[in-house]
């Protein structure tokens, strides 16, 4: 029997291990991981930004986590020498109109405890000279790296403190009892004494496997990304977004400078029928039935009707989509975009049509449940682990172990 089985090998689920192995060094961990690989799904497949958390509500998990996540990430990738960049971003306005919600964000920034300046036109363009931009703010915290490369350091971490990983692993039942719990997967069964869901995609399933009722579903948005040429790299120095609609959860088209060298633009948030929705074309018939049943996501449409028209409409058309980025950067051309692969975020939507803002976790008797964990996770995803070892004690100190 292990002491801890984690299921998920994203980066919230090695950041798991890496906390628990710290707290305590000698306790045994098994990792499971579906996929063939680690951090396939929403860790392998973003643009790599470490966000500060100026959007999030002040005094929730995600503004508290994104800031000491920013700082955790910083440092963990300066000491293990993984390649990193404090760019900072800009967030602009391009019109009067988002002026107010621009200095709301300022002010938002601020309560968030975040070094965050106000620049003018002149000051705007000399960080970025091709933005279309008349105010802008400055997130000197902001930055860049690669994701996938933190997971397999992280998870070298982990078997080098005799920690087990197995990938090829997909959970099919579990059993939760009051002195352990046995995780069946589709080769073999585990026994541990505690669990922790980080399947992020799948993770309402597995907490649902494992008996919990929850008042919410995982619904896949897929974030279509195109990359800027080579050639117009230059009109990109670091991370351009725009003033987030405040009726929309999402940041809208903002251009990324990837680590690698690449610059992402996008992305469009549209639905995905199939959790792991990569493709226009992705499908599978019981996540669709599973979708078009539950009465959160009709609610949801209603809510989000005009806004999520536009961005299936902007999907299938490449050019609004390049006009709506030249909103930004007027200089962009259809020509100049290629496309580039597909993320999907596992969004947990309420029964009642709206979309869970927070991070969320489940108690249990033997267990823990992250059932809710879109961006910043990739950036908080060390604290969270700290987070989730936390309630790995309360769990144990109120039942007396």
């Amino acid at each position: 029997m292990t002491d801890y089985i984690i299921i998920g090998g994203g980066i919230v689920g090695l950041s798991v291990g890496k906390a628990l192995l710290e707290l305590e060094p000698n306790a045994s961990i098994t990792i499971l991981e579906k996929e063939n690989d680690l951090a396939s799904h929403q860790t392998g497949n973003n643009s790599g930004v470490i966000h500060s958390g100026i959007y999030y509500t002040p005094g929730s998990y995600k503004a508290k986590f994104a800031k000491a996540g920013s700082d955790s990430m910083k440092q963990f990738c300066s000491e293990y020498g993984l390649q990193h960049d404090i760019c900072g971003k800009l967030i602009v306005a391009t019109n009067e109109n988002e002026l107010p919600n621009l200095k709301k964000l300022y002010e938002r920034g601020l309560k968030n405890g975040l070094n965050v300046q106000l620049l003018n036109k002149d000051e705007v363009l000399q960080k970025e000279p091709h933005v279309n931009a008349i105010k802008g703010i400055y997130v000197p915290a902001a930055g860049i790296v690669d994701y996938k490369e933190v997971s397999f350091k992280i998870a070298e971490l982990i078997t080098s403190q005799g920690g087990i990983i197995h990938t090829d692993s997909e959970v099919k039942a579990i059993s939760e009892k009051s002195d352990e719990v046995v995780v069946e997967t589709s080769h073999r069964t585990y026994k541990g004494k505690f669990l922790i869901n980080c399947a992020g995609l799948q993770s309402d399933r597995i907490a649902k496997l494992a008996g919990y009722k929850i008042d919410m579903k995982i619904f896949p948005f897929r974030g279509e990304y195109f990359y800027l040429n080579e050639d117009k790299r230059y009109l990109v120095n670091n991370l351009i977004y725009p003033v987030p609609n405040p009726d929309f959860p999402f940041l809208g088209v903002h251009f990324t400078r990837m680590i690698n060298g690449n610059v992402d633009v996008g992305p469009n948030a549209v639905p995905g029928f199939k959790r792991e929705a990569y493709k226009k074309t992705s499908f599978d018939m019981k996540d669709f039935f599973e979708i078009v049943t539950y009465p959160g996501f009709w609610k949801m449409g209603l809510e989000y009707y005009k806004e999520g028209m536009e961005e299936i409409v902007r999907s299938f058309s490449k050019k609004l989509f390049v006009k709506n980025a030249r909103q930004l950067i007027p200089e962009i051309n259809e020509e100049d975009l290629i496309s580039a692969p597909a993320g999907v975020r596992a969004q947990a939507l309420k029964k009642d049509g709206s979309l869970m803002d927070d991070f969320f976790m489940v108690r249990g008797k033997n267990s823990v449940h992250v059932c809710n964990a879109p961006s910043p996770a990739a950036t908080a995803s060390l604290e969270i682990g700290k987070e989730i070892v936390n309630k790995i004690e309360e769990i144990r100190a109120s039942v007396g172990v």
